[in-house]
């Protein structure tokens, strides 16, 4: 809300000014006012994100050894899995993210950024996404590269977008940035978290260019508002 200036009304009385100017009263400077709602907390996506509908003909298992117990959910709007969090150091090397940091390190991302390079998961909050197989396809539910991601964990939300495909069997993987965002402990070998992450997709969105945070931010802050309220 911007504040009006004051105006001198009397018009005549300033004839009957000395030469001296009358002072001025000071004008209060004020910032815009931006209203961008109630944010949507843990508590509110993981609420709406209780009940489990399958869209997957499988299950997932979180690591390799393990039991597959873990099904991808799916609503009108997003699709979803609680799993745990592997560490993805993939992409373009970095001082945390390389050969020498992670034995099983790969300079590919399965999605590139605007100029042609691979993602890089040491700056870039991403997930990966498992291959397409008979367990499930993504690509059936409206989900792609830079389709917009809430990552909730513990008490935190954090926004990011799919960048990356991991195994066909296996479920539960993100960036080294989007694990540092988190809390969680992202060094690519000796981090991660072994449950409690949720993983909220939201259909047909896309954020363009896939590097923009920013606008993943704000495209997710949006779509989680209509996931939680339903609409």
């Amino acid at each position: 809300m911007r504040v009006q200036s004051l105006t001198l009304a009397a018009a005549s009385a300033a004839l009957l000014v000395p030469t001296t100017p009358l002072a001025m009263p000071a004008q209060p400077r004020t910032q815009p006012v931006v209203w961008r709602g109630d944010p949507v907390t843990a508590a509110d996506l993981l609420a709406r994100a209780r009940d489990c509908a399958p869209v997957s003909r499988g299950r997932y298992r979180k690591d390799y050894g393990a039991s597959a117990k873990i099904p991808v959910c799916g609503t009108r709007d997003a699709v979803f899995w609680k799993a745990d969090m592997d560490i993805d150091c993939d992409g373009r090397p970095g001082p945390r993210c390389n050969r020498r940091t992670d034995p099983y390190f790969a300079a590919s991302t399965a999605y590139s950024q605007s100029d042609g390079r691979p993602l890089s998961a040491e700056r870039l909050p991403f997930i990966v996404v498992p291959a397409p197989s008979r367990i499930w396809d993504y690509r059936d539910h409206g989900v792609g590269g830079g389709s917009v991601v809430a990552v909730v964990y513990r008490d935190q939300v954090q926004y990011a977008v799919v960048g990356d495909t991991g195994p066909r069997g296996v479920i539960g993987e993100a960036s080294y940035a989007t694990a540092e965002a988190l809390g969680i402990r992202p060094h690519p070998l000796r981090g991660g978290a072994a449950s409690g992450v949720t993983y909220i997709v939201f259909k047909n969105t896309r954020v363009s260019p896939i590097e923009d945070h920013a606008a993943a931010v704000t495209t997710g802050e949006r779509l989680a508002r209509r996931f939680v309220d339903g609409s």
